[in-house]
């Protein structure tokens, strides 16, 4: 397996899996979705065998705070380590970074237990749009 930063070129595949695994609204417009990759410091993709497997994105100053948006592995490779890897790149070792994230999905607090996050009395949203 392979963790390495996403090409253009793959944004359709990346949209494609995230779609395959339950995301709907946020990667339903192929232009919207390339824009926030594009506005990410961070996207990265799982590739086994030239086939993309896993995709993260994330948003960072690389100094304080850090929020991981989009993390997705393909069914099929799930327990296997990819998501971990995936979170493990992202988040690097800087330990004075602290990253949040909505873990609004089932199933989905037991995986970032298990990498340490916590959940939080200090965080707080304020949804916008629809797009949520």
């Amino acid at each position: 397996m392979k963790i390495r930063p996403i090409q253009s070129t793959e944004y359709e595949d990346a949209r494609k899996l995230l779609s395959r695994c339950g995301w709907t609204r946020k990667v339903e417009d192929p232009a919207i979705f390339g824009q926030a990759i594009r506005n990410s410091q961070i996207a990265l993709v799982a590739e086994i065998e030239g086939r993309i497997v896993g995709f993260l994105r994330a948003i960072t100053d690389g100094t304080f705070n850090g929020y991981l948006s989009m993390l997705a592995v393909d069914e099929e490779y799930r327990g296997r380590g990819i998501g971990s890897a995936l979170v493990a790149a992202a988040t690097g070792t800087n330990p004075d970074v602290t990253w949040v994230l909505r873990a609004d999905r089932p199933g989905v607090s037991r995986f970032y237990q298990a990498l340490g996050f916590k959940a939080s009395e200090v965080a707080m949203e304020k949804k916008r749009s629809h797009r949520g």
